[in-house]
């Protein structure tokens, strides 16, 4: 297999932002093990992402808006309720499409996707007002500065474009496998020791 070098990544770069970030067989951290992560945020000071392909068993959308009390619309689908990193577990966070605003509380990632942590949009979503995609995780993950380019340097991740239908629509389990296919990898031919240029 050919180089990574194309996709690695520098110090003091902030180009992860909107991206999305892979995880590796090489990736030492059993938690990150067949991760996707949507980056949020990337800068000289760290980096901060939700992982998008992790469901937490046995909870869903309806079962955490009976939890937190909201009441929802009678036809409201069932999504699946995300474990977004390991930092801030009990803390919500809502990855939605540029169509939903919370003033003060919406930090737009990119073009097509913003990021809230607020109640506020729970309680659109569950009385069919909300975004018209989204997806919802507790905690996120992060990196203090240079952490994630020393990852990068260590074979535990790769990187590409960020996909709306891969984040909101797809089937999580099958995330890791349509993130590095749209590298044009398979992950069959991947191996933890990967070397670099």
């Amino acid at each position: 297999m050919g180089s990574f070098k194309d996709n690695r990544v520098n110090e003091g770069e902030s180009f992860l932002e909107g991206k999305l970030l892979i995880a590796l067989p090489g990736m030492g951290d059993e938690r990150f093990a067949q991760t996707v992560i949507y980056m949020c945020a990337h800068s000289a000071k760290g980096a901060m992402g939700i992982f998008i392909n992790k469901p937490i068993p046995g909870l869903s959308f309806l079962d955490l808006m009976k939890q937190l009390e909201i009441q929802t619309a009678s036809n409201m689908p069932n999504f699946p309720v995300l474990y977004g990193g390991p930092v801030e577990t009990g803390r919500g966070f809502v990855l939605h499409s540029e169509d939903y605003e919370s003033a003060d509380s919406t930090l737009p990632v990119s073009e097509d996707i913003s990021l809230t942590a607020t109640l506020d949009v729970l309680r659109a979503v569950a009385e069919g007002r909300g975004p018209k995609r989204a997806l919802f995780a507790l905690g996120y993950a992060g990196w203090g500065p240079g952490q994630v380019e020393t990852e990068f340097r260590a074979n535990g991740w790769l990187h590409c474009e960020a996909d709306a239908n891969l984040i909101f629509a797809a089937d999580p389990m099958v995330k890791w496998r349509g993130a590095l296919a749209r590298l044009g990898i398979d992950p069959i031919g991947l191996s933890a020791s990967v070397g670099s240029a």
